[in-house]
């Protein structure tokens, strides 16, 4: 199935460790400029704290992936930051970490756990969604090939976008596109040949918290 797994909202998350403070927010983002944006915004928020670090993963196949440390030591902030990103397998995703320097030293691992941990926090705060691109199809059938055909696109987990009942009934469903086939061919043996379906928009979807989404 051609799909990925992003955020569908940010989501800020908060540690202390040895009296540092760790900001995190995580951010939906669709390019670099749009990421930068976002760390400009925490810059001025957090205007006094001594580092921005911060990582994103933007598009796939491949992906693009930068990564900062800020002035905190190589390798202790942006890369943890990065593979906590990878290790939920995310894209189009940004998290800043902003730090207030609590007056002890942390060391390397300690950065690297702190960092880590941070940016772990900020993505528990937000929702995490499977993008999946398809298709628009419309199903035009008459009444008698209503049950069969509620229960076939049921049974396949096919979302329905909306139904029209006039002399016929039609139904607006979303399609992954590896089940256009079998889905077309299950719709026309369950309504012996009685239903006419019009492929329309491509679009990529998700379920999300405030319902289904369709760009």
């Amino acid at each position: 199935m051609d799909c990925y797994h992003t955020i569908y909202k940010g989501g800020t998350g908060e540690i202390i460790e040895k009296k540092s403070r760790f900001i995190a927010e995580a951010y939906p983002v669709s390019g670099e400029e749009e990421a930068f944006f976002r760390l400009e915004e925490v810059k001025k928020r957090y205007w006094d704290a001594r580092h921005h670090c911060w990582a994103y993963v933007i598009g796939r196949n491949p992906s693009l992936e930068r990564m900062s440390d800020d002035g905190e030591p190589a390798g202790t902030a942006g890369k943890p930051i990065l593979e906590v990103i990878r290790g939920r397998e995310l894209t189009d995703v940004f998290i800043v970490v902003t730090r207030y320097f609590g007056g002890t030293l942390l060391g390397t691992g300690g950065l690297v756990r702190a960092y880590t941990s941070a940016a772990a926090e900020a993505l528990s705060h937000t929702e995490i969604i499977t993008r999946i691109h398809g298709f628009k199809l419309k199903i035009t059938t008459d009444y008698t090939g209503l049950g069969k055909l509620q229960y076939l696109l049921g049974q396949r987990g096919m979302a329905i976008l909306d139904t029209v009942y006039t002399d016929q009934v039609e139904f607006f469903v979303l399609v992954p596109d590896e089940e256009e086939k079998a889905l077309m061919k299950a719709v026309m043996e369950g309504t012996n040949g009685r239903a006419v379906m019009e492929k329309q928009d491509t679009c990529w979807y998700a379920e999300t918290e405030d319902g289904l989404r369709v760009e």
